[in-house]
Protein backbone atom coordinates (compact mmCIF):
# COMPACT_ATOMS: atom_id res chain seq x y z
CA UNK A 1 0.00 0.00 0.00
CA UNK A 2 1.39 3.46 -1.14
CA UNK A 3 1.56 6.20 1.05
CA UNK A 4 -1.07 8.16 -0.45
CA UNK A 5 -3.53 5.34 0.04
CA UNK A 6 -2.62 4.89 3.90
CA UNK A 7 -3.17 9.05 4.28
CA UNK A 8 -6.15 8.23 2.73
CA UNK A 9 -7.43 5.74 5.00
CA UNK A 10 -6.29 7.61 7.84
CA UNK A 11 -8.14 10.49 6.97
CA UNK A 12 -11.15 8.01 6.15
CA UNK A 13 -11.44 6.97 9.36
CA UNK A 14 -10.90 10.13 11.08
CA UNK A 15 -13.53 11.45 9.41
CA UNK A 16 -16.23 8.43 10.95
CA UNK A 17 -14.98 9.04 14.14
CA UNK A 18 -15.77 12.64 13.60
CA UNK A 19 -19.18 11.80 12.36
CA UNK A 20 -19.89 10.10 15.20
CA UNK A 21 -18.81 12.24 17.53
CA UNK A 22 -21.00 14.91 16.23
CA UNK A 23 -24.11 12.72 15.86
CA UNK A 24 -23.52 12.08 19.48
CA UNK A 25 -23.32 15.14 21.13
CA UNK A 26 -26.61 16.62 18.31
CA UNK A 27 -28.57 13.89 20.09
CA UNK A 28 -27.88 15.50 23.65
CA UNK A 29 -28.26 18.85 22.54
CA UNK A 30 -32.08 17.93 20.54
CA UNK A 31 -32.70 16.15 24.26
CA UNK A 32 -32.25 18.91 26.46
CA UNK A 33 -33.84 21.23 24.23
CA UNK A 34 -36.94 19.17 24.91
CA UNK A 35 -37.46 20.40 28.39
CA UNK A 36 -36.74 23.65 27.63
CA UNK A 37 -39.69 26.16 28.01
CA UNK A 38 -41.67 23.29 29.81
CA UNK A 39 -43.84 24.89 32.72
CA UNK A 40 -42.24 23.97 36.13
CA UNK A 41 -44.85 22.36 38.57
CA UNK A 42 -46.97 24.84 40.20
CA UNK A 43 -47.54 24.45 44.09
CA UNK A 44 -51.13 25.65 45.23
CA UNK A 45 -50.49 27.59 48.28
CA UNK A 46 -52.44 30.08 50.43
CA UNK A 47 -50.69 33.37 52.33
CA UNK A 48 -52.54 34.02 55.83
CA UNK A 49 -51.45 37.20 58.13
CA UNK A 50 -51.28 36.91 61.97
CA UNK A 51 -50.81 39.58 64.42
CA UNK A 52 -49.81 39.55 68.29
CA UNK A 53 -49.49 41.84 70.95
CA UNK A 54 -48.12 42.36 74.23
CA UNK A 55 -48.20 44.65 76.78
CA UNK A 56 -45.13 45.51 79.31
CA UNK A 57 -45.14 47.87 82.04
CA UNK A 58 -41.57 49.59 81.76
CA UNK A 59 -39.11 48.36 84.05
CA UNK A 60 -36.19 51.35 83.36
CA UNK A 61 -35.49 54.95 83.23
CA UNK A 62 -33.20 56.95 81.43
CA UNK A 63 -32.13 60.81 81.07
CA UNK A 64 -29.23 62.59 80.21
CA UNK A 65 -27.41 66.03 81.67
CA UNK A 66 -24.57 68.68 80.93
CA UNK A 67 -22.83 71.27 81.76
CA UNK A 68 -20.90 73.51 79.87
CA UNK A 69 -18.25 76.15 81.41
CA UNK A 70 -16.30 79.41 79.27
CA UNK A 71 -13.10 80.76 80.36
CA UNK A 72 -9.96 82.62 78.62
CA UNK A 73 -7.77 79.71 80.04
CA UNK A 74 -9.11 76.18 78.96
CA UNK A 75 -7.93 74.70 81.92
CA UNK A 76 -9.73 76.82 83.99
CA UNK A 77 -12.97 76.45 81.72
CA UNK A 78 -12.11 72.61 82.91
CA UNK A 79 -11.52 72.51 86.31
CA UNK A 80 -15.12 74.12 86.51
CA UNK A 81 -16.79 72.06 84.49
CA UNK A 82 -15.25 69.24 86.39
CA UNK A 83 -16.11 70.21 89.67
CA UNK A 84 -19.95 70.90 88.25
CA UNK A 85 -19.92 67.58 86.62
CA UNK A 86 -18.79 65.71 89.82
CA UNK A 87 -20.99 67.06 92.18
CA UNK A 88 -23.82 66.05 89.87
CA UNK A 89 -22.49 62.20 89.59
CA UNK A 90 -21.80 62.20 93.40
CA UNK A 91 -25.75 62.82 93.72
CA UNK A 92 -26.51 59.68 91.23
CA UNK A 93 -24.77 57.48 92.88
CA UNK A 94 -25.76 58.60 96.19
CA UNK A 95 -29.18 57.78 95.02
CA UNK A 96 -27.96 54.14 94.56
CA UNK A 97 -27.56 53.84 91.00
CA UNK A 98 -24.82 51.58 89.74
CA UNK A 99 -21.53 52.68 88.03
CA UNK A 100 -21.88 50.29 85.05
CA UNK A 101 -25.32 52.47 84.17
CA UNK A 102 -23.72 56.25 84.00
CA UNK A 103 -21.43 56.84 81.19
CA UNK A 104 -20.39 60.27 79.75
CA UNK A 105 -21.92 60.41 76.14
CA UNK A 106 -20.06 63.59 74.97
CA UNK A 107 -16.92 65.71 76.24
CA UNK A 108 -15.56 69.02 73.92
CA UNK A 109 -13.39 71.79 74.48
CA UNK A 110 -14.30 74.19 71.87
CA UNK A 111 -13.47 78.22 71.05
CA UNK A 112 -15.88 80.46 72.25
CA UNK A 113 -16.80 83.49 69.83
CA UNK A 114 -18.22 86.88 70.47
CA UNK A 115 -19.31 88.70 67.35
CA UNK A 116 -17.66 92.23 67.97
CA UNK A 117 -19.44 95.35 66.43
CA UNK A 118 -17.47 97.86 63.79
CA UNK A 119 -16.47 101.36 64.68
CA UNK A 120 -19.12 103.85 63.66
CA UNK A 121 -18.53 106.90 62.46
CA UNK A 122 -21.36 109.67 61.71
CA UNK A 123 -21.20 108.40 57.92
CA UNK A 124 -21.35 104.54 58.31
CA UNK A 125 -20.16 101.80 60.63
CA UNK A 126 -17.10 99.71 59.75
CA UNK A 127 -17.56 95.69 59.23
CA UNK A 128 -18.13 93.65 62.66
CA UNK A 129 -15.85 90.71 63.45
CA UNK A 130 -15.94 87.59 65.19
CA UNK A 131 -13.56 87.86 68.49
CA UNK A 132 -12.19 84.59 70.03
CA UNK A 133 -12.48 85.22 73.93
CA UNK A 134 -12.09 81.99 75.20
CA UNK A 135 -13.16 78.24 75.61
CA UNK A 136 -16.27 76.06 75.53
CA UNK A 137 -15.73 72.81 77.69
CA UNK A 138 -19.03 70.42 77.77
CA UNK A 139 -19.42 67.13 79.35
CA UNK A 140 -23.12 65.04 78.78
CA UNK A 141 -23.80 62.14 80.75
CA UNK A 142 -26.33 59.81 80.46
CA UNK A 143 -27.98 57.88 83.22
CA UNK A 144 -30.04 54.80 83.49
CA UNK A 145 -32.59 54.16 86.79
CA UNK A 146 -33.75 50.61 87.51
CA UNK A 147 -35.31 51.82 90.45
CA UNK A 148 -38.06 53.55 89.13
CA UNK A 149 -39.87 54.92 92.19
CA UNK A 150 -36.58 57.02 92.76
CA UNK A 151 -36.66 58.47 89.27
CA UNK A 152 -38.53 61.54 89.72
CA UNK A 153 -36.53 62.00 92.71
CA UNK A 154 -33.15 61.71 90.95
CA UNK A 155 -34.24 63.87 88.26
CA UNK A 156 -35.20 66.82 90.93
CA UNK A 157 -31.89 66.92 92.50
CA UNK A 158 -30.24 66.99 89.21
CA UNK A 159 -31.99 69.91 87.87
CA UNK A 160 -30.94 71.76 91.63
CA UNK A 161 -27.60 70.93 91.16
CA UNK A 162 -26.40 74.12 88.68
CA UNK A 163 -26.13 71.59 85.43
CA UNK A 164 -27.42 73.52 82.18
CA UNK A 165 -29.80 70.81 80.93
CA UNK A 166 -31.55 67.77 82.35
CA UNK A 167 -32.68 66.19 79.27
CA UNK A 168 -35.17 63.13 78.02
CA UNK A 169 -36.28 61.11 80.97
CA UNK A 170 -37.58 58.31 78.79
CA UNK A 171 -38.94 54.83 80.10
CA UNK A 172 -38.28 51.68 78.47
CA UNK A 173 -37.88 47.82 78.57
CA UNK A 174 -34.55 46.35 79.70
CA UNK A 175 -35.13 42.69 78.17
CA UNK A 176 -37.40 44.32 75.06
CA UNK A 177 -36.42 41.26 72.64
CA UNK A 178 -38.04 39.31 75.42
CA UNK A 179 -41.74 40.91 74.72
CA UNK A 180 -40.85 41.18 71.04
CA UNK A 181 -40.29 37.23 71.07
CA UNK A 182 -43.74 36.95 73.11
CA UNK A 183 -45.49 38.93 70.30
CA UNK A 184 -43.96 36.74 67.69
CA UNK A 185 -45.63 33.88 69.15
CA UNK A 186 -48.96 34.91 69.16
CA UNK A 187 -48.94 36.37 66.15
CA UNK A 188 -47.48 33.06 64.71
CA UNK A 189 -50.01 31.23 67.05
CA UNK A 190 -52.77 34.02 65.10
CA UNK A 191 -51.91 32.69 61.38
CA UNK A 192 -51.94 29.50 62.17
CA UNK A 193 -55.20 29.06 63.84
CA UNK A 194 -56.04 31.09 60.85
CA UNK A 195 -54.37 28.96 58.03
CA UNK A 196 -56.62 25.63 59.89
CA UNK A 197 -59.81 27.72 59.64
CA UNK A 198 -59.19 28.59 55.97
CA UNK A 199 -58.17 25.17 55.02
CA UNK A 200 -61.07 23.49 56.10
CA UNK A 201 -63.43 25.82 54.36
CA UNK A 202 -61.37 25.08 51.63
CA UNK A 203 -61.15 21.74 51.37
CA UNK A 204 -57.42 21.20 51.21
CA UNK A 205 -54.61 19.86 53.55
CA UNK A 206 -52.17 22.53 54.89
CA UNK A 207 -48.58 20.43 53.89
CA UNK A 208 -46.10 22.56 54.96
CA UNK A 209 -44.67 25.98 55.45
CA UNK A 210 -42.74 27.56 51.79
CA UNK A 211 -42.24 30.67 53.62
CA UNK A 212 -42.45 33.46 56.81
CA UNK A 213 -42.24 37.10 57.00
CA UNK A 214 -41.90 38.79 60.15
CA UNK A 215 -42.60 42.53 60.68
CA UNK A 216 -42.17 42.68 64.34
CA UNK A 217 -38.78 45.61 63.85
CA UNK A 218 -40.54 47.36 61.43
CA UNK A 219 -42.97 48.20 63.93
CA UNK A 220 -42.84 51.05 67.12
CA UNK A 221 -43.78 50.58 70.45
CA UNK A 222 -47.02 52.00 72.23
CA UNK A 223 -47.29 53.63 74.89
CA UNK A 224 -50.06 53.92 77.28
CA UNK A 225 -50.99 55.34 80.48
CA UNK A 226 -50.78 59.29 81.98
CA UNK A 227 -48.34 61.49 81.26
CA UNK A 228 -45.43 61.55 78.14
CA UNK A 229 -42.51 58.88 78.34
CA UNK A 230 -40.45 62.02 77.34
CA UNK A 231 -39.39 64.86 79.48
CA UNK A 232 -36.71 67.79 78.71
CA UNK A 233 -36.37 70.20 81.88
CA UNK A 234 -33.89 73.21 81.56
CA UNK A 235 -32.38 73.58 85.55
CA UNK A 236 -32.01 76.74 87.45
CA UNK A 237 -28.79 76.71 89.14
CA UNK A 238 -28.73 75.82 93.00
CA UNK A 239 -32.63 75.89 93.58
CA UNK A 240 -33.86 72.98 94.19
CA UNK A 241 -37.71 71.39 93.14
CA UNK A 242 -40.15 69.17 94.17
CA UNK A 243 -39.86 65.88 93.28
CA UNK A 244 -42.83 65.26 90.52
CA UNK A 245 -44.66 62.24 90.20
CA UNK A 246 -44.01 60.74 86.71
CA UNK A 247 -46.41 57.88 85.50
CA UNK A 248 -44.31 55.36 83.11
CA UNK A 249 -47.84 53.77 81.56
CA UNK A 250 -47.27 50.77 79.52
CA UNK A 251 -45.54 49.53 76.38
CA UNK A 252 -47.10 47.83 73.50
CA UNK A 253 -45.27 45.83 71.01
CA UNK A 254 -46.68 45.01 67.89
CA UNK A 255 -45.95 41.65 65.97
CA UNK A 256 -47.08 40.88 62.79
CA UNK A 257 -46.27 38.14 60.34
CA UNK A 258 -46.84 36.44 56.97
CA UNK A 259 -46.92 32.45 56.38
CA UNK A 260 -47.45 31.05 53.13
CA UNK A 261 -48.28 27.09 53.47
CA UNK A 262 -48.26 24.66 50.66
CA UNK A 263 -51.95 23.05 50.03
CA UNK A 264 -53.20 19.85 48.54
Amino acid sequence: MSIQEKVWKTGMWVGVLLAVFLAVVSIKELKSIAYVGKDTPIMNSISVNGKGEEVSIPDIATFSFSVTETDKQVAVAQEAATKRINTALAAVRAAGVAEKDIKTTSYSINPHYEYEQGICTALRCGPGKNVLTGYDVSQAVEVKIRDLAKAGEIFSTIGGLGVDNVNNLAFSIDDIEAVKAKARAKAIANAQAKADELSKQLGVRLVRIMSFYDSSDDMNPYYYGRGGDMMEVSAVKNQAAPSPEIPTGEQEIVSKVTVTYEIR
